[in-house]
């Protein structure tokens, strides 16, 4: 007897054996996976399902748990049904049937109320599953009796379905961590926009300061956040996975998507980004547009790197990383966010080229394109296709509004024609524009120098080069230095195109000396801007020196054509008298008479006239006194003999003195303290 118990121990034993290995199996399968297919996903909830009856019968044979015969699992009766009949399975699907349907009359929320209800509920739906299966396996036709049973369960499965959807949704929403981080925060300043109505009524430190440019700093940017408590992630998993083996799957997601797109709308409406279409961004004032601009740029970075992150972690936690359903619930949910804030920038880049829009414009492009790979890797496949095109062509119509923007700007500048002369010959408005809008746009290079790149491109297939004297000889002299050759090519063009302009505008002055004076102040004041900030990597040291050299001849040019004629009558040619190498005193008094009406004339029109640069101002009046002074000085000391006091209206010192006055924008009479 003792030898036929231990023989039937052993089978036992090894049978044991046999499962527990098999279940560390699974175990280490399921360790070395992060996502479950769907097949694998229905084995183990039968396999759970199974486990729990198992636990059950054991339970009430040992007494532990007083509960009815009914709640024997379905499976074990589904097993049993041959010997038991038809009736098993009625009284199975009535059971099933009471547990769901209870919950029809109750309002409540059953993941309210605690983890007993909701595993019950769980495992109702479930044994209703199985039965479906194992009736379905039977290929019942419609004159059998287990027919019925399973049209019943059929109604029951369907009922439980909409719950769990239900339950899915609103876990969903009342579990939404609020999306207001610390770093969700922006500051925008109406008081920095630049006038849109003129392109040529900033000075360099109203045009730097209206330019500043806005960041948000990357580390803020790539953050992934909770969107739903972490808590609920294994519940919304558990509805997800038994709703997808139901063959629920398109409910579940539909349920998804609706929560999730709200959520999204929300983080907008936080973002501060509303909805416009493009009419809106068409008819706002500059200064309102400036500021949206702005606030887009520093939102969509949140938006993309933060929010959508986040949102795609949200699903793959619940539908498995990398499954299909995981992917299409992401795209259907944030799709209609992103296209709202792309259609932003659609209408910035159909809208009107206005020079003072540029910065903006290459603000967004930069934003965009910084972005892409972050939007590549947010919808990889096919399924996320359509934003991905979307993306890419709002960028692509950004960048082609940024190039036209540039030309036409620099086509205006050309045919920019004035036809009353500036005020004193200083620094024309236009020169200073021009100048400080090449410098800021020295900050967007590499986007710049691509799309110029571009445009290059495309103009040497379909037109000839620019073969005007001043972009030739620039070209050919400058030979496209630093890193950035395109832009360096059409930064110089626009400068030859500035500088055409000025010589233009230089033929308005009637006084030669005055047309000098202007194109010295403007040149000057082009090449200091070049070498003292980032223009000079683009333009080169070569373009310096050109155009020192250029402004200095026009510095020599405005000496010799307003003080040639007075110097002229400090030479001793003239003052003998006739058939005589005697002084005529005559003569002597005449020519100095002459020479103080001169000085006296150019004293009272060129204290009129401007030159704004302290150092290039300072040297001018050096050089003329060194011409104009000394030469007089020269004149009186060595004529001092023949003439008297009475006869010197200014010493040299007095003239010197009134030199300081001289291209102050504000004229003057000379007063001479020494006349008689």
């Amino acid at each position: 007897m003792a030898v036929e118990e231990s023989e039937q121990v052993i089978p036992d034993l090894e049978r044991e054996d046999n499962l527990i290995a098999a279940a560390r199996h699974i175990v280490m399968a399921l360790g070395s996976k992060k996502n479950l297919t769907n097949d694998e996903k229905k084995i183990l909830s039968d396999l759970g399902s199974q486990l729990s009856s198992m636990n059950i019968q054991s339970e009430k044979e040992e007494g532990k748990i007083g509960k009815r015969e009914d709640d024997v699992d379905v499976e074990d009766e589904v097993d049993e049904e041959e010997e038991e009949g038809v009736g098993v399975i009625e009284e199975r699907i009535g059971l099933i049937e009471e547990k769901i349907m209870k919950w029809e009359e109750d309002q409540s929320m059953i993941w309210d109320l605690g983890p007993e209800e909701t595993s019950e509920y769980l495992n109702a739906a479930n044994d209703a599953r199985i039965l479906i299966d194992k009736l379905e396996s039977m290929h019942l036709s419609k004159e059998d009796q287990e027919y019925k049973f399973l049209q019943r369960a059929y109604s029951v499965l369907q009922t439980a379905m909409t719950r769990l959807e239900e339950e899915f949704s609103n876990l969903l929403i009342q579990n939404r961590q609020p999306f207001e981080p610390e770093y969700v925060s922006f500051r925008s300043s109406e008081e920095d926009a630049v006038d849109g109505n003129s392109f040529v009524s900033l000075g360099d430190e109203s045009f730097e300061e209206s330019l500043r440019r806005d960041s948000v700093s990357r580390a803020a940017e790539e953050h992934v956040i909770d969107l739903v408590h972490p808590a609920v992630i294994p519940d919304l998993r558990c509805i997800a996975n038994l709703l997808f083996a139901s063959n629920y799957s398109q409910e579940c997601a539909q349920a998804y998507t609706i929560v999730r797109r709200d959520a999204l709308d929300e983080c907008l409406f936080i973002l501060e980004m509303e909805r416009l279409s493009i009419e809106d961004v068409l008819k706002m004032e500059w200064s309102t547009l400036n500021s949206k601009i702005k606030r887009w740029s520093w939102a969509v970075k949140i938006f993309v790197r933060v929010y959508l992150a986040s949102e795609r972690w949200l699903s793959d936690q619940i539908f498995g990383e990398g499954e299909p359903v995981s992917q299409v619930s992401f795209v259907d949910a944030s799709k209609a966010s992103i296209l709202q804030l792309l259609n932003f920038g659609e209408a910035m880049s159909i809208g009107p080229h206005q020079p003072e829009k540029l910065f903006r414009i290459l603000d967004m492009y930069e934003v965009l394109a910084d972005l892409m790979p972050d939007i590549d890797a947010l919808y990889p496949d096919e399924v996320g296709s359509s934003v991905k095109f979307e993306c890419h062509e709002v960028l692509t119509r950004l960048g082609d509004c940024v190039r036209i923007t540039f030309l036409e700007f620099k086509n205006t500048v050309g045919s920019n024609p004035s036809t009353t002369p500036l005020v004193g010959g200083g620094i024309h408005p236009l020169a200073r524009y021009v100048m400080n809008y090449l410098r800021t746009l020295t900050d967007y290079g590499e986007a710049l120098n691509h799309l110029l790149k571009d445009q290059e491109e495309e103009d040497s297939i379909s037109s000839s080069p620019d073969t005007s004297p001043g972009a030739e000889e620039d070209n050919r002299s400058q030979g496209s230095p630093g890193r950035f050759p395109s832009m360096s090519r059409q930064f110089l063009s626009f400068a030859s195109v500035l500088e055409n302009n000025l010589e233009e505008k230089s033929k308005l002055y009637k006084e030669t000396s005055l047309q000098h004076l202007f194109l010295m102040n403007n040149l000057h004041y082009m090449a200091e801007k070049v070498k003292g900030s980032e223009l000079r990597v683009i333009f080169g040291d070569e373009w310096i020196r050109k155009h020192n050299w250029k402004f200095q001849q026009h510095a020599m040019k405005y000496e010799r054509a307003s003080w040639s004629s007075i110097l002229n009558l400090l030479k001793d040619e003239g003052i003998h008298a006739p058939g005589s190498n005697s002084v005529s005193k005559s003569l002597l008094k005449e020519k100095l008479r002459s020479f103080y009406l001169g000085f006296e004339d150019i004293y009272r029109i060129q204290t009129a006239w401007s030159i704004p640069d302290v150092q290039l101002r300072e040297d001018l009046r050096i050089s003329i006194s060194v011409k104009v002074i000394q030469a007089y000085r020269t004149f009186v000391g060595r004529n001092n003999s023949h003439m008297s006091d009475k006869n010197i209206r200014y010493t040299a010192d007095d003239l010197e003195n009134y030199l300081l006055d001289f291209f102050e924008g504000s004229q003057k009479l000379l007063q001479n303290p020494h006349r008689r």
